[in-house]
C-alpha cells in the first residue's frame, strides 16, 4: 500500500490507502512455495497424492527448512520419511561440520560487515564515494554469507536426522555470466520458476520475443516474491535486462571471446567475465538493499563523486574489526576456490587426526570469539 501512494504521489495523485495491520508468519513465502510446487506435481501426476496426513504435515513442517528454504520438492523429501533412519555417526559429524561453516559465515563475516553496511545505507546521503563503494560490495557478501549460512546450518541439522536436502548455493559470485549466477544462486527457487513459471509460459520454444518475453515474467514475479516495493521490481528488471541483454549479445560475445582471446588467455576471459558478473550483481544489490528507488538512485550516482581513499569511521567498523572481515571473507573464498575441486568436508576428513582438530578447534573458536554475538535475524526471515 505505500509503494501505491508513492507511485501515485509521483504522478501528482495524493491518495491514502489504508493499510491492513496484518502480522505474517515468517518464512510464509517459503512454505507456499513448496505446497504450490506440491499441488502442481499432484495435477500433472508427476507423483501420487500423499494419503497421510502426518507425512504431508511434516513435508510442509519439517523444520530445518522451513523458515528460508530450500524449497523442498515433494519427489526429493517427501519418500525419505517413509525410509527408516538410524544413527549415524559419519551423517552426524558430517552435519556438525556444515553447521559450523555456516554459523563462521554469520556470526563471523555476516553480522560484522553488515555493521558497516547498516550505518552507511540507513543513512546514504551523509556519505559519498569510497564508503559507498565499500558498503556495496560488502552487502554482496553479506548476503550471500547470511543467506547460505542459513541454508548450510539447515541442511546440516537434517543431515544430522538423516536427511538429505538439495544444494542452495553452489559459489554464485564464481559465475561468468547473469545466467550462469542465476545457476549457482539460490537453487531451489530458480529451479521451482523455471519448473512451475518459465516452462509453463514457453521457454525458449516460442520464438525470440516470447522467449525474452517470459524471461522479463519470470524476473518480474520473482521481485515481487521478495516484496511489493518498488525497489525489489527494480531489482527484477534490472537481472531480466542484463538475462536479455547477455541472450541478445551471446553471438557476438562467443565470436569475441574466440577471435580475441582462444585456448591461450582463457584464465584472463574467466576473470574478466566473472569480474563484470560480479559488478553487475553487486549494481542491482543497491536497489535489494535501499529502503527506496530514489536512495538506490542516490547511492548509485555518487558511488565515484568526491572519492577520497580514507573511509569514514562512520561507517561503524574499527580498523581491527574491519580487518577481521577481510580474514574472514579470504578464509571464504579460498574455501569457495577448493570447493571446486571437489568437496572440502572429505578433504579435511581424510586429513590426519591432529590437523583435522586443529582446523575445527580453530573454526570453533573463530565462531566463539570473533564472531558478531548479538542479535542478528537472518535476511530471507523476512520474505
Amino acid at each position: 500500500m505505500r509503494s501505491l501512494d508513492a507511485t501515485f504521489a509521483l504522478l501528482g495523485v495524493s491518495v491514502k490507502l489504508p493499510i491492513p495491520e496484518i502480522l505474517l508468519p515468517v518464512g510464509i513465502s517459503f512454505y507456499t512455495f513448496q505446497a504450490v510446487g506440491y499441488s502442481i506435481d499432484v495435477f500433472r501426476r508427476q507423483r501420487p497424492a500423499e494419503r497421510h496426513i502426518g507425512m504431508y504435515a511434516l513435508f510442509m513442517s519439517f523444520f530445518p527448512q522451513l523458515l528460508a528454504g530450500p524449497i523442498a520438492r515433494s519427489s526429493g523429501l517427501l519418500p525419505q520419511f517413509r525410509e527408516k533412519h538410524v544413527f549415524s555417526y559419519s551423517r552426524a559429524t558430517g552435519g556438525l561440520k556444515l553447521m559450523a561453516w555456516g554459523f563462521f559465515k554469520k556470526l563471523v563475516i555476516a553480522d560484522r560487515i553488515a555493521i558497516a553496511v547498516n550505518s552507511v545505507y540507513s543513512h546514504p546521503t551523509d556519505f559519498t564515494g569510497l564508503p559507498l563503494v565499500l558498503a556495496t560490495y560488502l552487502f554482496a557478501i553479506q548476503i550471500l554469507c547470511d543467506f547460505s549460512a542459513y541454508t548450510d546450518i539447515a541442511r546440516g541439522a537434517a543431515r544430522i536426522l538423516g536427511f538429505d536436502l538439495m544444494e542452495n548455493f553452489r559459489r554464485p559470485y564464481f559465475a561468468t555470466s547473469v545466467r550462469d549466477f542465476w545457476r549457482r544462486w539460490h537453487i531451489s527457487l530458480t529451479s521451482w520458476f523455471r519448473d512451475y513459471l518459465y516452462f509453463p509460459l514457453g521457454g525458449n520454444r516460442l520464438g525470440t520475443f516470447r522467449w525474452l518475453l517470459n524471461v522479463a515474467i519470470v524476473f518480474f514475479v520473482s521481485g515481487l516474491w521478495h516484496g511489493a516495493g518498488r525497489t525489489f521490481v527494480v531489482w527484477g528488471g534490472l537481472h531480466a535486462s542484463f538475462m536479455i541483454i547477455g541472450i541478445a549479445t551471446k553471438p557476438v560475445r562467443d565470436w569475441i571471446d574466440t577471435r580475441a582471446f582462444g585456448e591461450r588467455l582463457h584464465g584472463i576471459r574467466r576473470l574478466s567475465q566473472m569480474f563484470i558478473t560480479f559488478n553487475l550483481v553487486s549494481l542491482a544489490w543497491v536497489f535489494f538493499r535501499a529502503d527506496s528507488v530514489r536512495q538506490a538512485w542516490y547511492v548509485i550516482t555518487h558511488l565515484f563523486s568526491d572519492f577520497h581513499l580514507s573511509v569514514s569511521l562512520g561507517m561503524g567498523l574499527g580498523l581491527y574489526e574491519f580487518g577481521i572481515a577481510i580474514l574472514a571473507i579470504l578464509i571464504m573464498l579460498i574455501v569457495d576456490l577448493l570447493q571446486g575441486r571437489g568437496s572440502v568436508l572429505a578433504r579435511v576428513g581424510a586429513m590426519p587426526l591432529p590437523i583435522r582438530w586443529a582446523i575445527y578447534y580453530a573454526l570453533l573458536a573463530a565462531i566463539l570469539l570473533l564472531g558478531e554475538c548479538g542479535y542478528g535475524e537472518f535476511i530471507y526471515f523476512r520474505f
